[in-house]
């Protein structure tokens, strides 16, 4: 295996010591300065599997940010010794990236540190073993998966099956939801079995098959992707491996390019943390399910004149019927955007006609061909409707503010109208 391989042959020199995260600006300074909500530290080896070793740097930018954005502080460092010796006691949350302690003083002190309430998150390599006896504690009890089973390839996203939405951790998740690339790993133990362990969430059957090289894709089967032991404050999360371009360790896909995925890990680390964060909101767009889409300014429903999927068909307001002419997948893109995609033909999508950036711009049905007119960012409102923003005007989906049949619908500065605000509500 590539991983094996990569593994066996890493030397990389690593300087031990901490990496501080880079400092955000600084802010004004007539304003209080707000002390963090809480500390995270994260450990990693970044010395064998060219997928690994981007996953660390891509974490090691990825985090910092998202720190920022949420009051918390982000150091990485390659000392695993901090956890013998007491350096991670004033940190709320250890992360590992790519590794797991080795030495018998840096796993009794990690056992400690979680024994007393500690938050830890691990990744994809951090339960990886073929000697889970060398450390049963915490392959067999902690963790719970014991040995390393199997693996696919090459790295696909999944379709997830949400488990459990009463975990602080996934309150923020829909029912199924696409996570981003990785390779997948699968366990000598039955998790369901483990009365300690709780199953967070799964692949999907319409997953199968996962994988692209045939002897090496999962056809049928269960395998658990998120989970928690109730023992302790602990979270772990099977996806952490990049696609990648082995011959020029080129990076092809992105582990934070799921807006859903990151919702999991900010709400994880806020409970690991023991946070009072805002509560997130509870049934937020699935990338999996179909919606139609009420106007709760009038009460029509985004439909496709006439039923038609040709480019150029209009969006438009129509009493709603449930056809599929008004059932629509928000498929995502990056960054929080989607594009919009109509079920009688996914390849359509709502489009800004014209690549119009102007006030009252028509919505059609076009081919989805990448275009910033393409893509919409769903935005939720406290009443738990949705307005929606074009990426490449930053204007809404909106009514003209009749409330008659056939009334083409256009994009219009954003306004907190509810002419501009839609209540998506499944369809079978």
């Amino acid at each position: 295996m590539r991983w094996l391989a990569a593994r066996l042959l890493a030397g990389l020199a690593i300087v031990l010591g901490l990496t501080a995260a880079p400092t955000p600006a600084a802010p004004d300074a007539s304003a209080a300065p707000q002390a963090a909500a809480f500390k995270v530290v994260a450990f990693y080896s970044g010395t064998w599997d060219a997928a690994h070793i981007d996953f660390v740097k891509e974490a090691n930018e990825w985090f910092p940010r998202t720190a920022a954005q949420n009051n918390f502080t982000y150091t990485a460092t390659t000392n695993w010794d901090l956890l013998a010796n007491g350096g991670v006691n004033d940190y709320q949350v250890v992360l590992f990236l790519d590794d797991a302690p080795h030495t018998a003083a840096q796993r009794a002190g990690f056992e400690r540190y979680v024994r007393a309430g500690g938050g830890w998150m691990g990744f994809h390599v951090s339960a990886f073993t073929t000697d889970a006896g060398s450390w049963p504690w915490y392959y067999n009890s902690f963790l719970g998966s014991g040995n390393f089973r199997s693996n696919t390839w090459g790295p696909t996203t999944a379709v997830l099956r949400t488990e459990d939405r009463t975990h602080p951790s996934t309150t923020g998740l829909p029912t199924t939801f696409t996570s981003s690339v990785s390779e997948w790993y699968s366990w000598s133990n039955d998790l369901r079995t483990n009365p300690n362990i709780k199953i967070l969430a799964s692949v999907d059957p319409s997953s199968f098959p996962l994988g692209t090289d045939p002897n090496q894709s999962w056809y049928s089967g269960y395998y658990p992707i998120l989970w928690t032991n109730t023992q302790y404050r602990m979270l772990y999360a099977n996806f952490g491996h990049n696609a990648m371009d082995y011959s020029t360790n080129t990076r092809l896909s992105s582990t934070f390019a799921s807006a859903t995925q990151n919702r999991f890990l900010i709400d994880g680390l806020k409970w690991l943390a023991g946070a009072n964060g805002t509560p997130t909101p509870p049934d937020p767009i699935s990338d999996t399910a179909w919606y139609s889409l009420a106007n709760t300014g009038n009460g029509t429903c985004v439909d496709a004149r006439a039923a038609a999927t040709a480019n150029g068909t209009a969006i438009q307001q129509y009493a709603c019927n449930q056809t599929l002419a008004q059932q629509f997948q928000f498929r995502p893109t990056d960054s929080g955007y989607s594009r919009i995609a109509i079920r009688s033909n996914p390849q359509q999508v709502v489009d800004v006609a014209g690549v119009s950036t102007a006030d009252d711009a028509p919505l059609q049905l076009w081919s989805y061909g990448g275009g910033g007119n393409q893509q919409w960012r769903p935005v939720r409102e406290a009443s738990g409707s949705y307005h929606f923003v074009a990426r490449h005007s930053g204007k809404c989906l909106s009514s003209t503010g009749s409330s008659a049949n056939s009334v083409q619908l256009v994009q219009r500065p954003c306004d907190n109208s509810g002419a501009q605000s839609f209540r998506p509500t499944e369809q079978p």
